[in-house]
């Protein structure tokens, strides 16, 4: 865990497959805006624990280990921040514990209705008998192997400047995403330099961490979506808290459509702001942008 800071206390969730340090420019500014920057890395992630059980990374476990890092720095309430997968652990820890998180802003990750089904079925219905990265993920130690085997290489693959390949939001076959049955995922990712929104060091602080943590623990995330969903059957499935959505426009994989209509399920959404010409790395390839709007939520 990382803060940065005094004040009302922010905590910021990365996404897969990133760290604490995807932060680094929120927590600057949230500190010298008067804020309690703080940034954990998340269960399976750089220096936490990597527990073997799939099951130990459903939704619930998750929220459950920021509610006990909130016990632990004697916090009893905030506003909660994420990013790709950290914005699911956000809006479902607003939705889980709404007595401790009374503020939740999602980047990129909108907050969609329950499905009538369970989430692999969709998935493959979306896939067709193609690839899809979701599905593939599911099978434990397949991807493990493909993206531990040159951790340099996979994450050049992940961090790729998206917007400057030109790669629009909601095309048919986003990278990495859906494709051509057979092979891996690193197959559907170009091997070219990481994305301009990382410095050289930046990119070794990620590379350094994968090389410590692995890939186990935050495949075994998209191992829980089932089990995510049906945990979720007994919940009131809606987020009464002060929110806010930043869209990229560029992200192939949550694209700005997808925030559609949210209103009916988050009443009490103040904005929905489109970052143009963004990719997926929202907070890092656009920080001042994303900044101001963060800062301008939380002073409301």
């Amino acid at each position: 865990m990382h803060e940065a800071g005094d004040g009302y206390p922010v905590l910021l969730c990365h996404g897969f497959p990133e760290i604490w340090y995807s932060w680094r420019h929120q927590m600057a500014a949230l500190s010298a805006a008067g804020f309690r920057a703080i940034a954990p890395d998340q269960r399976g992630y750089g220096e936490t624990d990597a527990p073997l059980p799939i099951e130990a990374y459903s939704l619930r476990n998750l929220v459950a280990d920021l509610i006990g890092m909130l016990d632990r720095l004697g916090i009893a309430r905030c506003a909660i921040v994420g990013h790709d997968w950290g914005g699911i652990v956000a809006w479902g820890a607003a939705m889980i514990a709404p007595e401790r998180f009374e503020k939740v802003a999602g980047l990129n990750t909108p907050f969609l209705p329950r499905p009538p089904v369970k989430p692999t079925d969709l998935f493959r219905a979306m896939a067709a008998g193609k690839f899809h990265y979701i599905l593939y993920f599911q099978e434990p130690g397949v991807a493990e192997a493909e993206l531990q085997a040159d951790v340099r290489r996979t994450l050049r693959g992940f961090y790729q400047d998206l917007a400057a390949l030109k790669i629009q939001a909601g095309s048919s076959d986003p990278p990495g995403v859906l494709g051509p049955a057979g092979g891996g995922i690193l197959d559907r990712l170009p091997d070219r330099p990481h994305g301009r929104f990382l410095s050289d060091g930046d990119f070794e602080v990620f590379v350094k961490a994968f090389e410590h943590s692995g890939f186990r623990g935050p495949l075994n995330w998209y191992r829980n979506f089932d089990r995510n969903w049906e945990e979720s059957a007994g919940l009131d499935h809606r987020i009464n808290q002060p929110a806010l959505m930043i869209c990229a426009e560029r992200d192939p994989v949550l694209p700005p459509w997808m925030a559609a209509g949210m209103k009916q399920l988050v009443p009490n959404l103040t904005r929905t702001i489109i970052i143009r010409n963004c990719g997926h790395w929202t907070q890092q390839e656009r920080p001042e942008e994303v900044n101001q709007a963060l800062i301008e939520f939380l002073r409301s």
